[in-house]
């Protein structure tokens, strides 16, 4: 499976000429969604899921049952549905956004284990109840603390993890938050450029 990376939350996965593309929100570079077969939104903040350019794209998107993604037409999924975007097998698991203050904000947030193998968490820290060879790790968030994502990875145990989420860190804060999670995790940590794939 090949990996590619997008600015913030946004990941494309390829297999066998098939595309499937999680979290494309509005920061992220259109050519994402360049050939997607399906898309994966995890919850329903812009920073996941850009409304206006899944609107004209064409292909079945998922996104959790009660997500406000206001015209948008999505398959609705629930904690736990097991099915096939493009071509891969996809758990769903989660439920809801991590807070940031005062039990908001409140909505619901989907993390998805694909192929058994590739695990997006959304805006939440839900660790799955089976193995995760690779880690989506999210390194900053007005919700989320280093500590955090470190303890994250070694609760995950993933034979490799690579950030996402860091939409919102200039140079000095991503190179601090990578340096940490490099030195704290024994679990392949790497920094993957935006458009940078594997």
């Amino acid at each position: 499976m090949r990996i590619t990376k997008y600015t913030h939350a946004c990941v494309r996965l390829e297999r066998d000429g098939r595309v499937l593309v999680i979290d494309p929100g509005v920061w992220s570079e259109p050519a994402a969604l360049n050939g997607a077969d399906a898309v994966l939104v995890t919850h329903e903040h812009g920073d996941h899921a850009d409304v206006l350019r899944l609107k004209g794209l064409g292909v079945p998107v998922h996104a959790p049952v009660g997500a406000g993604l206001p015209g948008l037409d999505v398959i609705g999924v629930s904690p736990g549905a097991e099915f096939t975007a493009a071509g891969f097998h996809v758990r769903a698991v989660g439920g809801r956004h991590a807070t940031v203050y005062d039990g908001r904000p409140d909505c619901a947030n989907l993390g998805y284990l694909v192929d058994g193998s590739v695990y997006h968490p959304g805006d939440a820290l839900h660790v799955p109840d089976r193995p995760v060879e690779t880690l989506l790790v999210p390194v900053h968030g007005s919700w989320l603390r280093t500590s955090e994502a470190i303890g994250f990875v070694h609760a995950v145990r993933p034979r490799r993890a690579f950030a996402i989420h860091e939409g919102q860190l200039n140079a000095r804060g991503l190179h601090s938050v990578n340096g940490w999670l490099t030195q704290e995790t024994d679990h392949g940590y790497r920094y993957l450029r935006p458009g940078e794939s594997l």
